[in-house]
């Protein structure tokens, strides 16, 4: 990330994450820059796809139906912070909490292009070299940024993580929606077209588009 960057990086703020429809957020999500910089580690990249949960009336949600327990009660709190949970006892995943306090909704960070800090995250994930897979993929991205589920429930406009608006010109042409992945339980709701990537990004994981 060169200096200019830097200079018109800004933290996005309570407002975009206290908004009603998840699926628009979530697409607004993408282009943005997630920054960690935990214990002097600073790392950066751009958000290139995102899933949307739409809380009590979603199946494929967690929160499906108005389930609370120890591990979700942070999607029932403030927009803006951090969801993060295991998958398969390995995979740290990390959702951005959305609407008002009591809503659960929730978007999952599915992949990002790195912009800085691309050592960091090679001695992180253990990979020898920089390539796509290094953030592919929800764990990887976790793995990358050093994020785990002691983080959820942290603010998203901490000084050591945050997500930003650099000003990046994404075109709505350049968006592509698609069902979400890994979701089959979910019956109906896992044809809902709650996906967003940005087309021919290769760090996109399953499909693309076109």
């Amino acid at each position: 990330m060169n200096i200019s960057c830097c200079e018109i990086m800004r933290k996005l703020d309570c407002a975009f994450y206290d908004r009603k429809n998840v699926v628009a957020i979530a697409k607004d999500l993408l282009g943005k820059l997630l920054v960690t910089n935990f214990d002097n580690v600073y790392t950066a990249g751009r958000i290139v796809e995102t899933e949307a949960y739409a809380g009590e009336v979603d199946r494929a949600s967690h929160a499906y139906g108005g389930r609370k327990t120890p591990r979700t009660a942070v999607m029932y709190g403030d927009p803006g912070t951090a969801y993060v949970y295991l998958c398969y006892g390995i995979h740290q995943m990390f959702n951005v909490v959305t609407n008002s306090p009591g809503i659960p909704h929730a978007i999952l960070i599915r992949a990002i292009e790195p912009v800085q800090g691309i050592s960091e995250m090679l001695a992180r994930t253990g990979k020898a070299s920089h390539d796509y897979t290094l953030t592919k993929g929800p764990g990887n991205v976790a793995k990358a940024f050093g994020i785990f589920t002691y983080h959820t429930g942290r603010r998203l406009d901490s000084d050591d993580f945050f997500i930003a608006d650099e000003e990046y010109d994404l075109k709505k042409s350049h968006i592509f929606k698609s069902p979400r992945i890994g979701v089959q339980y979910a019956g109906t709701d896992a044809a809902l077209l709650y996906r967003f990537s940005i087309k021919a990004n290769p760090y996109v994981s399953g499909k693309k588009g076109l």
